[in-house]
């Protein structure tokens, strides 16, 4: 649950802003390749999503264990 939780914050809080955050200095500090970097981590950001929400949906129907 902990891997799950920190892949989750990363890809619906910190990716995304980090994404608008070098998106909006590259040009202002002259960062190389905003837009690619940007495409990047979004592309990055929509995998993750996906790839959660399928684990996600394969853990809710699973019937709970007796066990904890």
């Amino acid at each position: 649950n902990k891997v799950y939780d920190v892949l989750k914050w990363l890809t619906m809080v910190f990716l995304p802003a980090f994404a608008v955050l070098y998106t909006t200095l590259a040009p202002v500090w002259g960062f190389p390749y905003a837009q690619e970097i940007q495409a990047t981590i979004l592309a990055v950001v929509t995998f993750l999503g996906v790839v959660l929400q399928i684990s996600s949906a394969k853990h809710s129907a699973e019937p709970a264990s007796e066990e904890e």
